[in-house]
């Protein structure tokens, strides 16, 4: 049965160990150009261009897999390297960021004649009816409760605990803040009240006063927490047609209160300032 399966490998395997013999006998005795050594030479050729063809194969295949081998390497390195490269261009876009932002602190701190205490959120308090931060500055940098706090680009709340090295920021939606406000362009005086995630309302102003959507809201200076002027946000609906006899205003505060990262502190008005403006202190 194993012969009859491999016959013709066995065939083939004769064939050349007979040519091999009957090549190395004439080469030992070297008779000229005879019948048989041509005969040897053309049974031979196949064979010696088989083999040719198998090692140079095997050599490309070799090759191949070697040039492979330095190209996984050199993939793997630059691959290294361009991590290496997007971290350093997140922390150099993350240090513009922040430059950014300090820049815009620094106007706000240009616009208004006071003295200011920079300091880094810590925390947040973002429930349904609380709404606060947690500055690193505290009574150790001078801060104390009442003091208004501001981002760009104005009024975002004020102090309400201090403790040594941090203090708690009510901001100006949290339901329990009021501000003292006017209208700028018609100087109409109301309360800013926290509404929330709706933002603002703003309350005590007649049906017959002059409110309109898109006018700008300030602080009036009238308390004795928040100086006069500073930019707490802008009208968004007005409406008049329910019972009572004040008109329902929305208004949605200029600060992002979900992206601040870096607030002032005001701490007093400049010696020199204008005598409305010392009502801050």
């Amino acid at each position: 049965m194993f012969f009859k399966n491999y016959r013709t490998v066995i065939f083939i395997g004769v064939v050349i160990v007979g040519a091999i013999i009957l090549l190395s006998y004439n080469l030992k005795y070297d008779s000229g150009t005879g019948i048989v050594k041509t005969l040897v030479l053309e049974a031979a050729a196949p064979v010696q261009k088989f083999f040719n063809a198998a090692i140079g194969s095997v050599k490309g295949a070799w090759m191949r897999y070697i040039h492979l081998v330095g190209l996984e390497e050199n993939n793997r390195k630059l691959k290294q390297r361009i991590g290496e490269l997007e971290a350093q261009l997140i922390l150099y876009r993350e240090g513009y960021l922040e430059a950014e932002r300090l820049k815009a602190l620094l106007s706000v701190r240009n616009n208004y004649p006071h003295t200011f205490q920079a300091a880094r959120v810590i925390g947040k308090e973002q429930a349904a009816l609380s709404k606060t931060l947690w500055i690193d500055k505290g009574q150790a940098h001078g801060l104390k409760p009442g003091m208004p706090v501001l981002a760009p680009p104005g009024l975002i709340g004020r102090l309400t605990d201090v403790s040594w090295h941090s203090a708690k920021v009510l901001l100006l939606i949290d339901e329990n803040s009021n501000v003292d406000v006017l209208i700028q362009r018609t100087r109409v005086q109301g309360i800013a009240r926290g509404a929330g995630s709706r933002g603002c309302v703003v309350k005590y102003i007649s049906k017959i006063q002059d409110v309109k959507a898109g006018d700008v809201v300030v602080t009036s200076g009238l308390s004795n927490l928040f100086p006069k002027g500073l930019l707490v946000g802008r009208i968004s609906a007005v409406d008049s047609m329910g019972g009572g006899l004040f008109r329902q205003i929305r208004l949605v505060p200029f600060a992002d209160f979900s992206a601040l990262e870096e607030v002032l502190v005001l701490t007093a008005a400049l010696p020199d300032a204008p005598e409305g403006k010392k009502k801050g202190k």
